[in-house]
Formats: structure tokens, sequence, C-alpha cells
């Protein structure tokens, strides 16, 4: 049995007879009182967050989870249709497992879901993606002095901030956690 020390962000633990998974967590040892985790969790079923207090040294239930990289072939209603790269099986995996960052993923690129038993329970994009500017308006020559920004649109359909020098046509890097424009890519 594991005990609140094993804690880590992102592991995923059996709470209340629930699957969750841990966001945040941090130990504390306020003055002379005894030390304590205060950790933040989001249910796998529900997606509700749930903050909990645990005494050091107090036993948890540590769920062990597989994760596999599928290869993403196409969207079907508010599924996403993944392929195993290994046995070549098509899965459906619901599009909510992905969050925000389902806006910038594309054809073919490979993600990691991770899975309890035969259930997806959690899906982790790549950090960063490169994206086409598929418009944007011009920017002026001389503009690059400023931290000024413009929406652009890209190659998924999404839109971002991007600094003035960047033009239709150029590729980027984005931060698929944050929808941030990062760099332009070569």
């Amino acid at each position: 049995m594991a005990n609140t020390s094993d804690l880590s962000r992102g592991c995923f633990i059996r709470y209340n007879n629930e699957l969750v998974q841990v966001l945040e967590y941090e130990h504390r040892t306020p003055g002379n009182l005894r030390a304590f985790y205060q950790v933040k969790m989001r249910n796998v079923k529900t997606g509700k967050l749930v903050e909990n207090r645990f005494r050091a040294g107090e036993d948890i239930d540590l769920v062990r989870v597989d994760f596999r990289e599928l290869q993403y072939v196409y969207k079907e209603g508010n599924a996403l249709v993944c392929m195993d790269n290994e046995t070549y099986e098509q899965l459906y995996i619901d599009q909510v497992l992905f969050g925000d960052g389902l806006q910038f993923i594309k054809e073919e690129m490979n993600v990691k879901i991770a899975f309890d038993g035969d259930l997806a329970i959690a899906a982790e994009l790549p950090l960063t993606v490169e994206l086409e500017i598929t418009y944007t308006e011009p920017g002026v020559r001389g503009d690059t002095a400023t931290r000024t920004l413009k929406q652009a649109t890209v190659e998924t359909g999404a839109t971002i901030n991007v600094p003035l020098f960047v033009n239709t046509g150029d590729r980027v890097k984005v931060d698929t956690r944050t929808g941030d424009y990062i760099e332009r890519v070569k």
C-alpha cells in the first residue's frame, strides 16, 4: 500500500471509491502542528474538482494506469477516432478528455491516452504543435519594436494571438496547454 509521500502530479488514486487524478499537491508543515498534504484532484468520470487534506504518512490507494500512444485519425460526432500504431485497432476517445487543446490537434498527430482496463480516462497532447497560419492581417514594415499582438487563424481553425511580423503562410509553434504563440518556425 502506498502512502502520501508517493503522491505526484498526474498520478491516479482511488478516493471515496472514485478514480481521481492528482492535479496539484503541496506538503505543508504549519508551525507546531502536524504536517499534511493539501491535494487538488479531478474526478475522471465526472470531471469534478475535489480538494482534500491528507495526513503525512496516511495510506492511499494508487492506481496503475496504462499509457498508449495512439494516432489521431478523424473526428466523428463527440468522439475522436484514434488508431493504435501497433495493432491498427481504431478506438473512439471522448473529446472531453482532450480539453481546450483539442482545437490545435490535426490529423495524423500522435497523442498519449491513459487507460484503466479498456476505459480511456485521460489524454495528453504534445506540449507544442507546429501549425500554418491560414489568415492574418498583413504586418506593417517597422512594427517589430513593440510587443503588440494581432489575431491569426491557423490550419485547424483555431484563433491565436501572434506578433505583428507573422504573415499568412508562416508556420508557428503553439503551446497546446495555453494556446499561446511560442515562435515562428523556419
